[in-house]
């Protein structure tokens, strides 16, 4: 089926809203050993855009209250609220409902991103321009690793993060008092290929989990140093269909290759010296490996993806973000347009 028929099918949110983004972009390349900053990601002095962040409390979660039987909470404390924040780009304006792009593990990446969005959302360049979305950054809930409430969140191959974010961040942010106060009319889009997730680590795999389980609420994916191996927690009851966790989609049960293409548009990176098991008999446990595989059975089932493979460098290099990042976001929203 082609791409255009695809995305008609699994996208009733957004009409007959179509994109055609061409395959400029598409396909793998290596960068380093030596990285640069890339200046659309630095401060460029232009029009700033307005900051937000507020908390969450667990315990009024219906998803995530911090409770889960599959914790640790003795070894692994859970928060007892998450922090969110939203940057609202000066180029956004009152009343028109914006994209938007997740940022797994709180502020992560989101000085950068603020950058990007400063410098290139007023750029000349069709080819080198981003929308005016909103950065959402959104805090995990606590410590790392299986029995875990960020493991529960990010190695989990179910919905419930998407769940989370559809059905309890965003409209936290839609309701906020401060942000309406600025934008008494700030509303978000409800077109799926207007909701971007990025993620570096198990956020990185967490952000294809959520486009792989929900298509319908988000397309646009950036996973840096995917965790795509077998971090589930034991106990889950998600092991009994998906025993190897996020390995799955490349190896075992081969789920991209064995699945219906899904209307995403995905960005992968791995770096040479990403985290591995040193036991050879755990090659469930190989970040480089794992990366390379998602990326080719991404590209054999013919998705719009972009595959960086960054030598010297370790796990969720900085590097490797002040160089691409901006290149990145640009890919990844092309052809995106207001309906």
């Amino acid at each position: 089926m082609a791409l255009a028929g695809l995305f008609a099918v699994h996208a009733p949110a957004a009409g007959t809203y179509a994109e055609n983004p061409g395959k400029e972009g598409d396909g793998s390349i290596t960068i380093g050993p030596a990285y640069h900053v890339d200046p659309d990601l630095t401060d460029r002095g232009n029009p700033k855009g307005q900051s937000f962040d507020f908390s969450m409390p667990l315990a009024e979660s219906k998803i995530f209250p911090g409770d889960d039987k599959t914790l640790d909470t003795v070894k692994k404390p859970v928060r007892k609220e998450r922090k969110i924040w939203v940057y609202v780009p000066a180029a956004y304006k009152d009343g028109t409902k914006a994209p938007y792009l997740i940022i797994h593990d709180g502020q992560g990446p989101l000085g950068s991103v603020k950058n990007a969005l400063d410098n290139l959302t007023i750029s000349k360049d069709p080819n080198r321009k981003l929308p005016a979305f909103i950065a959402i950054a959104v805090e995990n809930g606590g410590n790392d690793g299986k029995k875990s409430e960020r493991g529960l969140e990010y190695d989990t191959m179910s919905d419930r993060l998407a769940r989370f974010i559809h059905d309890e961040v965003l409209p936290a942010v839609v309701s906020n008092a401060a942000i309406k106060a600025a934008y008494p009319r700030f509303a978000l889009t409800e077109n799926p290929w207007g909701h971007a997730v990025i993620g570096c680590s198990s956020g990185g795999a967490a952000a294809l989990t959520m486009g792989w389980f929900r298509p319908d609420w988000f397309r646009r994916i950036i996973a840096y140093s995917g965790t795509f191996v077998a971090q589930q927690d034991d106990d889950a009851p998600e092991q009994a269909k998906y025993p190897l966790g996020a390995w799955e989609y490349h190896s075992g049960m081969k789920l991209i290759a064995s699945s219906e293409q899904k209307p995403l548009r995905i960005f992968t990176h791995v770096s040479e010296k990403d985290l591995r098991s040193t036991d050879p008999e755990e090659n469930h446990h190989n970040w480089p490996m794992a990366g390379k595989r998602t990326s080719e059975a991404l590209e054999a089932k013919g998705y719009h993806h972009r595959f960086v493979f960054s030598l010297g460098t370790g796990h969720c290099d900085g590097r490797v973000f002040q160089q691409t990042l901006a290149d990145t976001l640009v890919w990844v929203w092309r052809g995106y347009h207001e309906e």
